[in-house]
């Protein structure tokens, strides 16, 4: 029936357009926002992510091991990410073709890359450390700073990214930091 056949006058309703999955073609202006959405996700998740594991991998009277704790850090982060990509591909998983879903459980994992290049600095800074010598407590201060000041980073920069004025995105970034001061807090009551 077309609208002047419908009783009463009203217009056939047209069923709602499904919401296109991430990374795939027409999402048009929505993606942009949500890009950086997911790239402020996996920046404060790898960054809070590789903060927990720095405060508490290290040990008091324990030896100082900045070798294997960089590649905890580092393993922890691919495996979060893996598992953050693949739970979010079965969340939205479509009945389609075996290849096509395939491609994009491929898609969804690639697009995890930022929460494991948020880890790299500690990664780093734990390789340096084992370099030279570094002290375990001041490689651990250092490192909690660092990424404090990363989380304000990723949280303001992203913010600004997605049309934040610079007075919400500064706020955003605070916002951000204030997890790493609740984590370098921690370290210090726990330990």
């Amino acid at each position: 029936m077309n609208e002047e056949q419908q009783p009463h006058g009203r217009p056939t309703p047209t069923p709602p357009t499904p919401p296109t999955p991430p990374g795939l073609p027409g999402e048009g202006s929505e993606r942009v926002g949500r890009r950086g959405v997911d790239w402020m996700f996996g920046g404060v998740y790898g960054t809070v992510l590789a903060s927990a594991l720095l405060a508490a991998l290290h040990q008091k009277g324990e030896e100082f091991t900045p070798y294997y704790d960089a590649s905890w850090v580092l393993v922890t982060a691919a495996t979060a990410g893996l598992a953050h990509g693949y739970a979010h591909h079965m969340a939205s998983h479509l009945q389609d073709s075996a290849a096509h879903r395939w491609r994009l459980l491929g898609l969804t994992l690639w697009n995890e890359w930022p929460l494991i290049v948020a880890a790299l600095p500690t990664v780093l800074l734990l390789v340096a450390a084992g370099l030279f010598g570094w002290d375990a407590y001041a490689v651990t201060a250092v490192g909690l700073g660092l990424n404090t000041a990363l989380l304000f980073a990723w949280g303001a920069l992203v913010a600004l990214r997605v049309g934040h004025r610079l007075g919400s995105a500064l706020a955003i970034g605070m916002a951000d930091a204030t997890i790493g001061l609740a984590i370098i807090v921690a370290n210090a009551v726990i330990k």
